[in-house]
């Protein structure tokens, strides 16, 4: 008989952890006004849901879903990293099927782990290869996962070289209010930077006087000593 999501709710359930889920729910700013307000967590660790997402990969695409609406963190979590091992391996029409469901339940997709462990491996893989508008328009959401998603989804891309969309990202989200916002583009320029040191430091002699500080400490975080004290004083 195939999985079904009441068995993988079963298997959650006798790993809980109380005591980290205490932790967690802080760590991740589940109180109230904080960004994650109201989540729920079972105290479950991040590399116990990866094997469970490789054990539970062949769950069908429903009960993938219906674990995705969890109010727990962790069931949320667990969905999308079995949505990424379905992606990796899947038909294109399959991978298809997936991107469309990831970008409609982008409401469930609500905390940066959330985001930072799928992104990349969904959205951005799936546009690797074609046109990329949807990015601009997650980037011009009111949702300030829907806009880390855009940053994050860029990663395949940079990784690859092309640096553009990236860069056009960040440009776009300079202004934005959300540090966590300003710590993902300070990252993916710092990507940019190690592959290429001389686009990073284009971008930066541009605009890093009006960047948000979260957003440049993150981008010259691997810059020698001596050259990230001159941008942080404002002397390059």
């Amino acid at each position: 008989m195939g999985e079904t999501v009441q068995h993988v709710r079963a298997r959650l359930g006798s790993l809980d952890d109380p005591g980290r889920a205490a932790l967690l729910q802080r760590y991740f700013k589940s109180g109230p006004g904080e960004y994650g307000e109201g989540d729920l967590f079972r105290g479950i660790r991040v590399p116990d849901l990866r094997r469970l997402s490789r054990q539970f990969r062949s769950l069908p695409s429903e009960e993938v879903a219906e674990l995705l609406g969890s109010p727990f963190h962790e069931d949320r979590l667990l969905a999308l990293l079995i949505m990424v091992e379905q992606y990796r391996k899947g038909s294109e029409e399959v991978r298809q099927a997936i991107y469309d469901r990831y970008l409609s339940s982008t409401a469930f997709i609500n905390n940066w782990d959330l985001v930072d462990l799928s992104a990349g491996h969904i959205v951005g893989m799936h546009l690797l290869e074609r046109e990329r508008s949807p990015l601009y328009r997650l980037a011009a959401s009111a949702s300030l996962w829907e806009r880390r998603i855009a940053l994050m989804a860029t990663f395949p891309f940079v990784r690859r070289g092309e640096y553009g969309d990236t860069l056009a990202l960040v440009r776009l989200l300079l202004a934005d209010r959300q540090e966590l916002i300003h710590k993902a583009a300070g990252w993916m320029l710092r990507e940019i930077g190690k592959r290429d040191s001389g686009t990073e430091d284009a971008f930066l002699l541009e605009h890093y006087r009006s960047m948000p500080r979260v957003m440049l400490r993150y981008a010259i975080e691997r810059l020698p000593e001596a050259r990230r004290r001159q941008y942080l004083k404002g002397e390059v």
